[in-house]
């Protein structure tokens, strides 16, 4: 059942928006934002004034100040033109640059402050392009009434510190809701990537969707797919990275959005039914991803997007290995195995850098690997490859591994906690014995040709791999050893 709350009728539906006039401490909180960027505020916009254009703070930063959050981007809108722009801060300004000019942006640099300046605009998307058109615009009413939400839509006039909300932002902020300054349906239609910063910023701000916003999202979802696989990643990283990317997870699924962004996870809501009961995927996967997030936390680490990647995906070869035996047995053999490819080709995809993607596949074919562990009675070259195989995703690994017992059996919790604690423990002890990361054969490659009496090639390679397999197993040795077992080796590998 979707339990995703959306805010009431009642609340939030208004043909007009309610005018709200700033608190004495949200009064504050735009006066210190301007402070935060002297002297901007005087300098350039007298200079924009002197020439008779306009120029206003406008969109996050404006939110976040009255939210009392910290912002570290300054974006202005002006109606000057990206030339008109050029001129004013010539000059002034210590470097510009100019790649975002054609959708109207300038960038700029003040005193170590990065600026961006936007003519007044409206961009539309037709229905098959991936590009919007971008058209200027001279009022900033008509700007403000295109940006996504009407919490988006507050601007502070420069240098006169005028506050603008046309559109009932700052109720809509009181309210924690999410609405658009017109229609929705307008709205999505305009930039289609919008119904994916809905999910995003309910995530990251902690708001609710007005249900017409909600509506027109479900409705529209599949316009997601003209719009590009990067400006969608780029969404999914931000939610992902959010306070509470759960939320957004299950907003997605809720309004059919998952379908075209991370179509697999809708399909883990596998069904129970009385004669084949096991876990729901889709709800042990987020209450993984939950969890992992508390370790990554309490563990001392930033958000990590591959770490949260990996504890939303880790199941996702579940649906398609899941198979019925006797005893009302339910079964997902190698399903880490097929996750980890389903996963890669997701992530690819959505154009994820390689890296991301490798780590994240990686981490889902392991997931499973302590579950062998028992009660601790692996050997010790076990270990060393498990800390091994792992490589430097370990503390990944460790985190997911931990996050991924939801039992509600106290006891079981609690004796695979001791486990892992112990598996830990002994990686530990290894790793300070031998430093794990750096595990290599005790010979090297140039040494096994003057053993064998070899030239490179496809025989080296193997004889590589079998002393490590033996330093895995047996520890390090010494030189003279590793010789005499190699030449073992070779006597069966070498006749004829």
């Amino acid at each position: 059942m979707p339990n995703t709350e959306f805010s009431s009728e009642n609340d939030t539906a208004r043909t007009r928006p309610a005018v709200s006039e700033p608190t004495g401490e949200q009064r504050a909180a735009i006066t210190a934002l301007i402070d935060s960027i002297r002297p901007i505020p005087e300098d350039l916009g007298d200079r924009f004034a002197a020439h008779d254009q306009q120029l206003a703070i406008v969109g996050g930063p404006v939110r976040d100040a009255l939210l009392g959050r910290v912002s570290n981007d300054v974006d202005l809108t002006t109606d000057a033109v990206p030339q008109q722009i050029l001129k004013l801060v010539d000059g002034w300004a210590d470097s510009v640059w100019t790649v975002g000019i054609e959708f109207g942006t300038v960038g700029l640099r003040k005193r170590g402050l990065q600026l961006e300046i936007t003519t007044y605009r409206s961009e539309a998307y037709s229905p098959k392009s991936r590009k919007p058109e971008v058209s200027y615009g001279t009022d900033i009413h008509d700007d403000l009434l295109r940006r996504d939400f009407t919490v988006n839509a507050m601007a502070v006039r420069l240098p006169s510190a005028e506050f603008v909300d046309p559109f009932g932002g700052l109720a809509d902020l009181r309210d924690k809701v999410l609405r658009t300054p017109g229609r929705p349906e307008d709205s999505f239609n305009d930039d289609p990537l919008r119904i994916m910063r809905a999910v995003r910023f309910a995530a990251q701000l902690g708001f609710r969707l007005a249900p017409e916003v909600a509506e027109a999202a479900r409705n529209m979802a599949d316009r997601l797919s003209i719009v590009s696989a990067e400006r969608v990643r780029d969404e999914l990283t931000k939610l992902m990275l959010s306070s509470n990317p759960r939320r957004g997870i299950e907003l997605m699924v809720d309004l059919g959005i998952a379908e075209h962004v991370l179509p697999e996870i809708p399909k883990m809501r596998l069904e129970i039914d009385e004669h084949h009961r096991h876990k729901d995927v889709y709800e042990h996967s987020l209450t993984v991803l939950d969890q992992a997030m508390d370790l990554e936390r309490s563990r001392g680490h930033e958000p990590d997007l591959v770490l949260r990647l990996a504890a939303l995906l880790h199941d996702i070869g579940k649906p398609k290995t899941r198979s019925f035996e006797g005893g009302n047995r339910v079964t997902f053999h190698h399903h880490e195995v097929v996750g980890a490819s389903m996963s890669r080709k997701r992530l690819t995809a959505l154009r994820f850098p390689k890296d991301v993607t490798a780590q994240v596949g990686h981490l889902v074919a392991l997931h499973l690997r302590f579950h062998g562990y028992g009660k601790g009675e692996w050997t010790d070259s076990a270990v060393r490859r498990y800390a091994r195989d792992a490589g430097d995703q370990l503390e990944r690994l460790h985190i997911l591994t931990r996050a991924d017992c939801t039992t509600r059996n106290r006891r079981k919790a609690a004796t695979l906690s001791r486990s892992y604690d112990d598996m830990e423990r002994r990686i530990a002890e290894l790793a300070e014995q031998e430093e794990l990361d750096k595990i290599r054969p005790d010979l090297d490659g140039n040494e096994i040709q003057e053993i064998l009496d070899v030239k490179p090639g496809p025989l080296i390679g193997k004889a590589y791999r079998f002393l490590l397999e033996l330093r895995l197993e047996n520890g390090p040795m010494d030189k003279e050893e590793a010789a005499a077992e190699l030449r073992s080796w070779a006597a069966d590998h070498l006749k004829g």
